[in-house]
């Protein structure tokens, strides 16, 4: 079954008829009766063509022993019989071209008044789980426009697999362990010590942004000298190669061994606090960020039905490499223990627990992917940057070891966005602070251009934003020219009430036969089409299926709108006539039409449906 006759029933009634003659056919030992290929009905680019055209013939002929032409002649009989069919005919090689009666074509309007704005939506999906994963950026800074297209593409996904019946989860995965964290509750702490008035020696690989000063500030502010200790008690030592600069009046450690370096101030920071002392600066860090992080993606329309904490992991990590290991995928080597991810095919088998005792990220992804299906969810899609692409063929060996079915694992890579105001790129580095955040982009261009160029490509390439597009007015911003569409639209009815009038979808329909323009016929067809797109774009994870599709619609709108009038020029003081009328009713039901289904497109993407521009 096709996308197009999964969401159209006219569509699945002619894909029967054209199969009825393919069962007659292998019936009558023309075709053989294992022969199976499918049936699809493309929508016709020229209305001399027909509606809909179909190369059945064409893909049967050889194994029939047929010219394609004397096989498409079959079809016809049982496609002129249907009252759907006003035509049929064969063309070219032995395509079979459909011409809809008036009523066939016209009939999508009834279907968008009556499912309004469920008309689109489908439940081909239905009573299977999915898990969408997306942002899940580590709680140590705001969010970046990196961020955002993630967060964008991921929630438009999740939108779309929704619309066609999907049981839908949206996780973000809060990476709240680990050395990030340290890096982080270490780096305010010293910048408490320093609103204390200790002189610090500021590493160059701790966070440096101003918001970790400011936690510093308020935390001193708080508790005043309750955690302070002299500097040199919390100083680490380093080589003797270590160098130094003076930075905006600060030393700054900036060449030796800084790892190592980092690593001993948080080791002296928690010996220093105990456990108690050190939670202080760490919950405090992360929650404030935490908390700034969900306030910016909820402004931006992304929302989550669960924050995954990765703490939470601790009792589950054990038992998952206690699978692997009762599987026989686990083997130690000078003091660590190793995944045999090789056998999966990864290019090197990976460490899952240090000879120190302390396990790895790696072994925390095992365990976190491992309970997502332990959760049941049917498929898990992860929405990653694309510097994660050498994660996916170990965490799909992980699952594969555990007896888990590696394909119920989808991976979907977001390239980087290179931010441009002018021919100026902006630089990103989320420990020294200088990055434009998500936040500072949506000010500027507003959410749903942001939102609409986020996704109006497919994620897998590098992406040039371009802010004065986003910001302007003109048929060349394209999310501009399709919200611009739904508000002419308004005007419309807006301008009918003024003169005391109002649409009336009976009459509309009564006089639809006047729809006989060429442009009139390509947005019906197209408004036919919408359920087809909202379904591809959920079956192949590309929401720019759907703004491709509301941009095409804006176009023939705008195109007709400026070709012809929907109000008479008469209309106002009364000396319409009865044709122009009537006439006008039949196009007004077709606005009514396109506002609707625009509506339901930007609604999938997260964007408004403005009625005024």
């Amino acid at each position: 079954m096709t996308a197009q006759t999964q969401t159209d029933p006219q569509l699945a009634a002619l894909t029967a008829l054209f199969q009825a003659t393919l069962d007659e056919l292998k019936a009558d030992g023309t075709l053989p009766a294992d022969f199976t290929p499918p049936i699809s009905l493309v929508r016709t680019k020229d209305p001399a063509h027909g509606d809909l055209a179909c190369n059945i013939a064409l893909m049967s002929a050889k194994k029939a022993g047929k010219n394609p032409r004397e096989l498409a002649e079959r079809f016809l009989a049982g496609l002129e019989a249907s009252a759907l069919v006003s035509k049929a005919e064969v063309a070219g090689a032995g395509f079979i071209n459909v011409f809809l009666n008036a009523g066939a074509k016209f009939a999508v309007l009834d279907d968008v008044f009556a499912r309004a704005e469920r008309f689109g939506l489908s439940d081909v999906n239905q009573d299977k789980k999915v898990q969408v994963e997306f942002v899940s950026a580590n709680p140590t800074s705001s969010l970046h426009v990196g961020h955002g297209r993630g967060a964008a593409y991921g929630m438009s996904v999740a939108n779309l697999l929704e619309a066609t019946g999907f049981e839908v989860c949206r996780e973000y995965y809060v990476n709240d362990a680990g050395r990030q964290m340290d890096i982080l509750a270490t780096s305010t702490y010293l910048r408490y010590l320093q609103a204390c008035g200790e002189r610090i020696t500021f590493p160059t690989n701790a966070y440096q942004g101003d918001y970790v000063a400011e936690f510093g500030k308020t935390l001193h502010a708080q508790y005043g000298d309750t955690y302070r200790q002299a500097a040199d008690a919390v100083w680490c030592d380093v080589p003797a190669d270590a160098v130094y600069e003076v930075q905006n009046g600060e030393k700054v450690l900036i060449s030796g061994d800084k790892e190592a370096h980092i690593d001993g101030l948080i080791a002296n920071s928690k010996a220093l606090l105990g456990k108690d002392g050190y939670d202080v600066f760490l919950e405090y860090a992360l929650n404030n960020i935490l908390d700034d992080i969900k306030e910016d993606l909820s402004e931006f329309g992304v929302n989550f039905e669960c924050w995954y904490s990765e703490r939470t992991l601790a009792d589950k990590i054990e038992s998952a490499l206690q699978v692997l290991d009762n599987n026989g995928y686990l083997y130690e080597k000078d003091g660590n223990v190793w995944f045999r991810s090789t056998e999966f095919g990864d290019e090197k088998d990976r460490v899952v627990k240090r000879a120190n005792g302390l396990l790895t990220y790696f072994a925390s992804d095992i365990a976190y992917h491992k309970d997502k299906f332990d959760r049941g969810f049917d498929t898990v899609i992860n929405v990653w940057g694309a510097d994660h692409h050498g994660y996916i063929p170990r965490v799909k060996a992980a699952l594969q070891a555990m007896n888990i079915d590696p394909n119920r694992l989808e991976v979907m890579l977001v390239q980087f966005v290179a931010l441009y105001r002018g021919e100026e790129k902006v630089q990103m580095s989320s420990r020294s602070g200088q990055f434009i955040t998500l936040r500072e982009l949506r000010e500027e261009v507003g959410n749903d251009a942001a939102r609409f160029y986020y996704v109006a490509r497919t994620p897998n390439v590098h992406m040039d934003f371009d802010l004065e597009l986003a910001k302007s007015q003109s048929k060349d911003n394209a999310v501009y020219y399709i919200q611009y569409a739904h508000a002419r639209i308004c005007r419309v009815l807006e301008k009918l009430a003024e003169l005391g009038l109002a649409v009336d979808l009976v009459a509309g329909k009564a006089h639809e036969n006047l729809l006989t323009g060429e442009s009139e016929g390509e947005i019906v067809k197209l408004l036919s089409a919408y359920g087809e797109s909202v379904l591809r774009a959920a079956n192949q994870r590309e929401p720019h299926v759907l703004t491709n599709y509301l941009k095409d619609l804006a176009a023939l709108f705008h195109g007709w709108y400026n070709e012809e009038r929907i109000l008479p020029k008469e209309l106002a003081n009364g000396a319409a006539s009865d044709d122009e009328l009537a006439l006008m009713q039949a196009r007004l039901r077709l606005s009514l039409a396109v506002k609707q289904v625009l509506a339901n497109g930007l609604t999938l993407l997260g964007l408004s449906a403005p009625e005024s521009m």
